[in-house]
Parts: structure tokens; sequence; C-alpha cells
């Protein structure tokens, strides 16, 4: 009875391991073909979406090539090729604007530039304080009268 306990449990184990050993994959098994890899290579080369920008600050200098403004962080020169009905003399230094562009091929491409309106300056309703008077020195008061 002990020799067919043996055997079967030999055939059990055997069972196990083999359909373990199948269950895998072979090594020579064909890869999927590199078909992805170009396809994300094609996506990565097609230019993405350029979101627009907006910069404000003062006119540095505007000729018919370039235009160059700068505010608190420092200045930044726009190509202008592209701004419809865009004319340099109607910009001087030092006037505030509005620049909407975007960043193409390392270059601030402006698509618009309008002039801003200059804030609002509240004025300060000047107050005009009078001098006080001059006033006597004050006298001390005198000791009170002994009776």
């Amino acid at each position: 009875m002990k020799k067919v306990f043996m055997i079967a449990l030999a055939i059990l184990i055997s069972v196990a391991f083999v359909t373990t050993v199948f269950a895998q994959a072979p090594k020579d098994a064909p890869k999927p073909p590199a078909v992805d890899k170009p396809a994300k290579a094609e996506k990565a080369q097609k230019p993405a979406k350029v979101k627009a920008k907006t910069f404000t600050g003062e006119v540095v200098k505007a000729d018919a090539a370039a235009f160059v403004a700068k505010d608190k962080k420092g200045e930044m020169t726009f190509d202008v090729s592209g701004v419809k009905g865009y004319k340099a003399e109607n910009y001087a230094a030092g006037d505030k604007v509005l620049v909407k562009y975007a960043e193409k091929d390392g270059k601030m491409m402006a698509s618009a530039i309008k002039k801003a309106k200059a804030p609002a300056k509240k004025e300060k309703k000047e107050i005009k304080k009078e001098a006080p008077a001059k006033a006597e020195p004050a006298t001390p008061a005198a000791p009170p009268a002994k009776k």
C-alpha cells in the first residue's frame, strides 16, 4: 500500500510541475511587430498646439521687424512679421502695451499688439493744513494761596 501512495504522490507532484512549465510562454515566441514605435515618433514630430500668452509692459524699441518691451521681470523681443496692421510709428518708447504672443522655434511671435490704457490715477485732494497759531508759552500755575 505504501508503494501505491508513493507512486500516486510522485505522479501528482510531476503533474503540478509540468503544468507550470507549459503555462510559461516559450522563449522563441515571435515578438509583436514594432509598428507602435514609429507611430509614437510621428506623433512626437507633430507640433503641439501653442498656447497664446500675454505680456504687459513698456515699449523700449519698435521697428518693422522686431518689437522690444520691458516689464518688472526684464525685456522681451517679439517678432512682429505676423501682426496685421502693425506700424512701428504708432509706438513710442515708454508707451504701455499689451502683446499677445506664442513661442515658436525659440522666437516670441507676436499675434497682436495694443496700447494699454493707462491706469486711472486717483487725484488726491490736497488738504492744506493751516499752521497752528503760535501759542504763548504757558506760565506756571500760581501756587495755591495760604490762609
